[in-house]
């Protein structure tokens, strides 16, 4: 994987400055440190910071195809290039390297816009097709790689992270307040939308077409499922759990394609843990193992993992981590993320991505994506529990629970027991908790700006398609289009791994395996209250049984007593006082000092806790993003700003119009 960035002039044939072009390439240098290169010619500039994994020499880009008429920028992996590369050579295209980039110019001759159709990975990509003057930006299917842009001043600025386009000089950083909402409403930004003001992040399976000065957003992809009844199948499932172990070693073969040696993060659950045993399968030996281990700060999985690693022959690092350590990473993981966070883990996977780096590795093999294909969230167990019981009594009385989620604070704001796409998804109480934090600790000033915007209708879902799927699989559907790619493949996953110059590849989430799991039978996925149960069929065929058939354990670190213990880092204390929370304006000074006065307080399980918990954990991260991204003045910490050229080594720029193949 790489960093991409670049420019078009959206009003003619404009040349954008080199100097301009490198200090955006300069602020994702941690992305590729391995070389940077860019393009420009009249009306475009392409520039990439490169990671190099596959073809160390010869991959390196802005790269153009024969006669120098269309140019590729490129950032992620087609795992089936081995196969590609066949087709196209033997469709007559000349193929100077053995690195993937080049075949974007090759299927775009062949195919046009239907190149995705085409693309199997992870992959951010800017085409320039130069004689017709049109402008292909794309994202893969799931969202592992991000793309960001924003106009300017008559330009389309795009770029693999936020830094990019603040570091133009033509985009200031100011907060978007409905991202803010929507991170307190689904724990991130959602698809679309960002916390920064008139930056917006291509959605997963779209691409933008730029012609004639006219941006177009365009759907290649969306996850399907079938209707309710019709999905696969077997009185006896033995097929489908074979045709899942192929599909599943499939992946993880193609993701151990590299030119670099390979490792594999390991939490001792069933997923990563099925991912290094295949891996062992393979190869004959497992990958080396990096893992995580809570101490006093969350659930400890670190004996799972070591006892995993040990059983497979793995050779495991264990990094130890507790409140202190999270804590004191945050500063550094709102950096890297350009978003508030609350999942405390993923400070943990930026300190582990660093221990990978250190030991002088560049990929690493995750778990990540069986929860979303295969039901393996507990919120998933909790609405199979309560559709059983949904009439009668019992029925009411959940439904009384759940309006006591909602209860008006101070203001009386008061969130509606919401649906998103018309139905109700599993992970809704979730979201209603969180979302009681907002009518609990917002400032009025927050309330008025936002008015009457509501972030569900932000988020488009196709109504007609998810009504007539089973009720999992459309709890499954949102999983996917929301915390996956919002913040699961960014703040846990790419803007983590990526802040150490390490590529993360997710064989879960590879496009075989989601359509072989969105089309199999409901209880394939949950059966009875076992989650995962077909991929736990193809893990007993690789890992001991107590392994195979462990419960999952989420890996989760504690929230706000990782930032308000009595050890806690003296900026917390910085960013939520009075001064500071009125600088920013976002939450009510007197509601943030009532709420850490009344969270110990409260039964340890309550909806009033968990809201107090995850709002006061939200607020403190919100604040320091803002601190660290709008303009400083909450805290002592620093803030960032872009890199100073003069400290990265000089680069050769592609003079315009010189194709990088003979």
């Amino acid at each position: 994987m790489c960093g991409i960035a670049g420019a078009l002039d959206l009003t003619g044939q404009r040349e954008f400055p080199a100097a301009r072009l490198l200090n955006m390439t300069g602020a994702i240098a941690r992305r590729g440190p391995d070389d940077e290169r860019i393009h420009i010619e009249p009306g475009i500039a392409l520039g990439v910071r490169r990671l190099s994994v596959v073809d160390l020499e010869g991959g390196r880009q802005p790269i153009a195809n024969e006669d120098g008429s269309l140019w590729v920028a490129y950032n992620g992996e087609l795992y089936d290039y081995p196969v590609l590369r066949e087709e196209l050579l033997a469709r007559g295209h000349r193929l100077a390297s053995r690195c993937d980039t080049e075949a974007w110019v090759h299927m775009y001759e062949d195919r046009g816009e239907g190149m995705f159709e085409r693309a199997r990975g992870d992959y951010g990509v800017a085409l320039w097709d130069r004689p017709n003057r049109t402008l292909i930006l794309g994202r893969d299917r799931v969202g592992v790689c991000p793309l960001y842009y924003a106009e300017r001043d008559g330009w389309l600025l795009w770029g693999s992270e936020v830094k990019v386009l603040l570091a133009s000089g033509l985009v200031a950083a100011r907060p978007d307040l409905k991202g803010i909402d929507h991170f307190f409403s689904f724990f991130c930004a959602g698809t679309e939308r960002t916390y920064f003001e008139g930056v917006k992040s291509i959605p997963p399976g779209h691409y933008l077409k730029i012609k004639d000065g006219r941006v177009e957003l365009k759907k290649y992809w969306d996850l399907d499922f079938p209707d309710a009844g019709q999905e696969r199948r077997l009185a006896d499932p033995t097929p489908l759990v074979e045709e899942l172990e192929a599909l599943l070693t499939g992946a993880v073969e193609r993701r151990l394609h590299c030119d670099v040696p390979v490792v594999s993060y390991i939490s001792g659950g069933l997923d990563s843990t099925t991912v290094l045993g295949l891996s062992k399968k393979i190869q004959g030996e497992a990958v080396p193992s990096f893992a995580v281990s809570l101490d006093g700060a969350g659930t400890d999985e670190g004996s799972k993992a070591a006892e995993a690693a040990r059983v497979l022959g793995s050779h495991l690092t264990t990094l130890r981590m507790d409140r202190h350590a999270i804590a004191s990473a945050y500063p550094e993981l709102m950096t890297a993320a350009e978003a508030p966070v609350l999942d405390t883990t993923a400070a943990c996977m930026l300190c582990l991505a660093g221990e990978v780096h250190s030991q002088g590795y560049k990929v690493v093999l995750t778990g990540e994506g069986s929860d979303e294909a295969l039901a393996g969230y507990i919120w998933f167990k909790i609405q199979k529990v309560r559709m059983a019981f949904r009439r009668g009594p019992t029925g009411a009385l959940l439904k009384l629970a759940r309006k006591a989620l909602v209860r008006g604070g101070k203001g009386g704001h008061r969130p509606a027991l919401r649906a998103l796409g018309g139905v109700r998804p599993a992970q809704q109480d979730v979201y209603d908790i969180l979302g009681q934090s907002r009518s609990l600790l917002y400032s009025p000033a927050l309330w008025d700006s936002l008015g009457d915007h509501d972030p569900y209708s932000d988020v488009q879902f196709p109504s007609e398609r998810l009504k007539r799927w089973h009720p999992l699989n459309q709890s499954l559907y949102v999983a996917y289009k929301l915390m996956l790619a919002g913040m699961l493949l960014s703040s846990k996953g790419d803007r983590v791994a990526r802040w150490s110059s390490v590529e993360a590849r997710y064989p879960f989430l590879d496009e075989t395996v989601i359509e072989f799991c969105a089309g199999i039978a409901p209880e394939y996925k949950l059966r009875g209250l076992t989650d995962k149960w077909i991929l736990r069929q193809v893990a007993r065929r690789t890992l001991p049984q107590q392994i195979a058939s462990r419960r999952k354990t989420m890996f989760r670190a504690n929230l706000s007593a990782v930032f308000l213990d009595d050890h806690r880092p003296a900026w917390v204390d910085q960013l939520l006082s009075p001064e500071s929370l009125r600088a920013s304006g976002y939450f009510d000074s007197r509601a943030i000092a009532d709420a850490r006065l009344a969270l110990p307080r409260l039964p340890r399980i309550s909806a009033r806790r968990l809201a107090l918990d995850a709002g006061l954990a939200s607020a403190v991260t919100t604040q320091l993003w803002h601190h660290i991204y709008c303009g400083g003045g909450l805290c002592d910490l620093p803030v960032w700003s872009p890199p100073e050229r003069q400290a990265l080594r000089p680069q050769p720029v592609v003079d315009a119009g010189q194709p990088c193949l003979s």
